[in-house]
């Protein structure tokens, strides 16, 4: 970052205005005493000592500071890069003080944003060894047990084999799911692009969780009837996944005989927007920001009870954005929940 300073004479001129002054007023009266003083004399000697006196005083101060405030930003490293050999740094005080609280601004900036950055990753990690440490405890518990003497026993040695394989499961589901992840974020995910009826897709995602949702007399449905099909450009595979994560969160914080309902709307002439929108618990505001955080989980115990990876709606975050599209979220505690996404229109 280049430092641009005003550069000020104010200080130097009124400076040696007044010893010029001073010096002009003595010698002249000495000088009057001892030879015959003309009045040019005086201009000569004023001029003289006046423009002497600012450039040494100008020339000085700005010295004197540079020194200073290039101690300062070495110090302080109040600046990333920058050469201060390369010009003088103003005499201008007040210009000087506020690039300096600027700098101390950013700074402080810069370092509450690392520290909240720091939490985030300590969260996150606490999160990981957590989701991590579940399902492998529960399968070694299930594996210890046989070993000790259950496996003899063929009804509890296939009980534990089968709780043992969902633990193996959920890691499986986990250790994907951080992989999905990661190939979003670093651009390795490759997107196959195809044309395709949105409306057709939702209708198979109902299809996928009609059983999950009737258990709690949930019900899945359109806002209106789509008569025409709405075509858009994604990657199939992908919005599915989509759908799939919010219908099934939907559906999983939803009220006893609550609904389930998606809308398609126009956007604008391109776009289309998909939301997803039901009657349960909803969600505080306070926990909104942070919604598509990995592992980041509203109810701490209550969602993991109801299984998943924890890393559902960050996927669905991930797979939104690599489409270049934006994804949106209210709720209302208490009342409800909507998500909504932006898709391209097929041409």
């Amino acid at each position: 970052m280049q430092a641009k300073f005003k550069k000020s004479y104010r200080f130097a001129i009124k400076t040696s205005l007044y010893i010029t002054m001073y010096i002009t007023l003595l010698m002249s009266v000495f000088l009057y005493f001892l030879y015959e003083l003309k009045f040019w004399h005086i201009i000569a000697l004023f001029v003289s000592v006046y423009v002497f006196s600012f450039f040494i005083i100008q020339y000085r101060v700005e010295r004197f500071i540079y020194k200073r405030v290039k101690k300062i930003y070495d110090d302080l490293t109040l600046l990333e890069s920058v050469s201060l050999t390369k010009g003088p740094i103003t005499t201008d005080m007040q210009t000087l003080t506020q690039e300096i609280d600027k700098f101390a601004r950013d700074k402080k900036i810069e370092i509450e944003t690392l520290k909240v950055r720091e939490e985030y990753r300590k969260e996150f990690l606490g999160n990981v060894s957590h989701e991590l440490k579940t399902p492998l405890f529960t399968i070694q518990g299930y594996i210890l047990t046989l070993l000790d003497g259950a496996m003899e026993d063929k009804v509890l040695r296939k009980k534990y084999l089968e709780r043992a394989n969902k633990g193996v499961e959920r890691l499986g589901y986990i250790i994907m799911d951080l992989d999905m992840i990661t190939k979003l974020e670093v651009g390795d995910l490759s997107l196959n692009l195809e044309e395709f009826n949105i409306v057709e897709l939702v209708e198979n995602v109902f299809e996928m969780f009609e059983m999950k949702a009737s258990k709690k007399n949930i019900t899945l449905t359109f806002d209106m009837n789509y008569e025409k099909p709405v075509m858009v450009k994604a990657d199939k595979e992908r919005i599915q996944q989509v759908l799939s994560n919010l219908v099934v969160n939907s559906v999983k914080y939803g009220r006893e005989k609550g609904t389930t309902e998606v809308s398609i709307e126009n956007l604008i002439k391109n776009k289309v927007i998909v939301r997803v929108t039901d009657n349960g618990e909803g969600i505080e505001k306070m926990h909104l920001p942070r919604l598509f955080e990995r592992f980041y989980r509203v109810d701490k115990s209550g969602s993991r009870k109801e299984g998943g990876s924890g890393l559902g709606l960050s996927i669905v975050k991930h797979i939104i954005e690599a489409h270049n599209e934006k994804i949106y979220v209210e709720s209302e505690f208490n009342v409800g929940s909507e998500f909504s996404f932006t898709l391209e229109k097929a041409k």
